[in-house]
């Protein structure tokens, strides 16, 4: 039963529309508070992130030491030298190479550990994640110093070890040898960032129903076919967003690097960043001993634009073959 509403004429009707005027004010009421609490990481974003980037454009047309006001102006002296340096080249290929490495092997593994921890019948599955997840909230500093301590305290027994198996023929300077330390900054690197994926991964399984899985065990199928046409089909979408963030978390690699070797021996694993840190502060590393914020500035301003170029051609394949694999997926339905 309606209640009649009358009007300014004294006749009763339907109640009134709200106008889109009043529409719009109730939305900002109700999105009000969502500003409030992004206004302070807005503001954090904006001062120590956008502006420093402006910034840092400005101080690539000149040499500066980074002491008073810069003012020898050099114009796009800054961004020739760079790209005529091979050690920032050689940097960069050091970066692609563990981004390269570090990504697939820590995916495969964080799927597969993922999807053994997914299961409800296994007992204590809540401290073997928290036990895997422990490494991402140790700082990548401290880890580099306990694997120094442990290489130079240990080495010597490895190496001992290895040549009593007859497996080398000499001792090895693990962090100092040109062919070891690289892989030594990869095992590290995948196992300190490794609980990241496998979280991602977990989150997503979880989202899977778990109907989808009886009704394919009632069909007889096994769990490689629930694994090949349910539980990739669903992760298609959460797994396009993971393999963004691992490949951009491992170009951001910095701190293990810089603890560990320092860039060394002979820029063998120089990676951009720790070039980009040698400029900016000098040090027996860098290309120049004495600071150069102007070249730093530059080479961090052309590796932000192919780190940039990067993503978008990486988000384009990933969406273009997911297209093509629900295309056929669809063909064969």
């Amino acid at each position: 039963m309606t209640t009649a509403v009358r009007d300014g004429t004294g006749t009763s009707g339907p109640p009134r529309a709200a106008s889109p005027t009043a529409r719009r004010r109730a939305r900002r009421r109700t999105y009000l508070w969502s500003y409030v609490y992004l206004a302070p990481m807005m503001v954090l974003l904006l001062a120590f992130i956008v502006y420093p980037i402006i910034a840092s454009l400005g101080y690539t047309f000149y040499r500066w030491n980074g002491i008073g006001d810069p003012s020898n102006f050099v114009g796009l002296d800054n961004f020739r030298q760079i790209v005529n340096d091979s050690i920032f080249w050689r940097s960069l290929g050091h970066t692609f190479v563990y981004a390269a490495v570090v990504v697939p092997v820590q995916l495969v593994l964080a799927l597969a550990l993922a999807l053994v921890l997914n299961n409800r019948r296994l007992r204590f599955a809540s401290f073997y994640r928290t036990l895997f997840f422990l490494p991402v909230v140790t700082s990548a500093a401290v880890i580099g110093v306990v694997i120094q301590l442990l290489v130079s305290n240990f080495g010597d027994s490895i190496n001992s070890v290895l040549l009593d198996l007859h497996l080398i023929d000499q001792h090895i300077d693990w962090l100092g040898d040109p062919n070891f330390a690289m892989a030594i900054i990869i095992l590290v690197g995948i196992w300190h960032t490794f609980g990241y994926n496998l979280v991602y991964f977990l989150a997503g399984l979880q989202t899977i129903p778990e109907e989808l899985y009886e009704a394919a065990r009632l069909d007889g199928a096994g769990r490689l076919a629930m694994f090949r046409y349910i539980t990739v089909p669903m992760l298609r979408a959460v797994g396009v967003v993971i393999v963004v963030l691992a490949v951009i978390g491992t170009f951001q690699i910095f701190d293990l690097v810089q603890v560990l070797t320092s860039g060394g021996p002979y820029f063998s694993t120089e990676v951009v960043n720790t070039y980009i840190y040698h400029l900016a502060f000098g040090g027996s590393n860098a290309n120049a001993v004495q600071p150069d914020i102007g070249l730093a500035s530059a080479a961090s301003f052309i590796y932000g634009l192919l780190l940039i170029v990067f993503s978008i051609v990486q988000v384009l394949v990933l969406r273009s073959l997911a297209k093509r694999r629900g295309t056929s997926t669809g063909r064969q339905g």
